[in-house]
């Protein structure tokens, strides 16, 4: 016989207080170990409520065997404007690279916030917005539900532990700059593309508009070559359209 799932609704069951019970909570080693399965990073607690002038964050934390800074900023409700605006008093205050925000509900303006936030910023930057969550089977103990509603474009490409830029080959370290400087260029050229964040692979993914399709560059260190192709996954359709626009004439 199987047992009802539950969803709870009033978080406040549970935690009564945020920054006294809430706060506490997640800094357990055991709570932000399940928040950074959530994520794909490891993180380590370095303070809770760490003051920044008149301000406290939350959570004060570090990416283990990177020590990139990591903030979190916790709300037992729905979002509003006065926790983003905290989010990134902290992140500059402490030069965090990981900006979590943790919360009961998301308002749809502040998910474009951050998703304009990872667009825009500094390419060292990535901000989170976490959905908290409480289920239980019938009558059992309430059990914790971490859900990413916003995060990098890129994140889930990039590898689960980031690597130091020393660390690096010297092949990665030169598609690295490659895209790097492929983006600032078209940037100045002013471009109608949607440009993802450098990383030290070989190829390097744009969206151009076009449901179903984006185009693929592609570097070879070895055989100085470089590749564009646009990728269509699984659309028939499409690939027939730009195939009868298709010119054989060559520049």
């Amino acid at each position: 016989m199987l047992g009802k799932l539950i969803k709870v609704e009033d978080l406040r069951t549970v935690w009564k207080h945020e920054a006294l019970d809430f706060t506490k909570w997640l800094s357990k080693s055991e709570n932000l170990a399940l928040l950074g399965d959530e994520i794909g990073i490891e993180m380590n607690l370095i303070e809770r409520e760490a003051s920044i002038g008149n301000f406290s964050v939350d959570i004060l934390a570090e990416e283990e065997n990177t020590g990139r800074k990591i903030i979190i900023e916790n709300q037992l409700e729905i979002t509003d404007h006065d926790h983003l605006g905290k989010l990134i008093t902290y992140a500059s205050g402490y030069d965090a690279e990981i900006i979590i925000w943790v919360v009961k509900e998301v308002r749809e303006e502040h998910r474009q916030a951050i998703d304009w936030l990872n667009e825009h910023t500094d390419e060292k930057l990535n901000f989170f917005i976490v959905k908290l969550e409480l289920w239980r089977i019938d009558d059992s103990p309430c059990a914790v539900k971490f859900q990413v509603v916003s995060r990098p474009n890129d994140w889930t490409k990039s590898i689960r532990q980031s690597t130091i830029k020393s660390n690096l080959t010297e092949t990665k370290l030169l598609q690295l700059e490659f895209w790097k400087q492929f983006k600032e260029f078209v940037t100045a050229k002013g471009t109608t593309l949607k440009l993802r964040k450098a990383l030290p692979q070989n190829w390097y993914d744009m969206s151009y508009g076009v449901s179903g399709a984006n185009i693929v560059l592609t570097i070879n260190t070895q055989s100085k070559l470089i590749g564009c192709e646009i990728y269509m996954p699984d659309s028939k359709e499409l690939f027939h359209s730009l195939w009868d626009k298709r010119s054989y004439e060559w520049v």
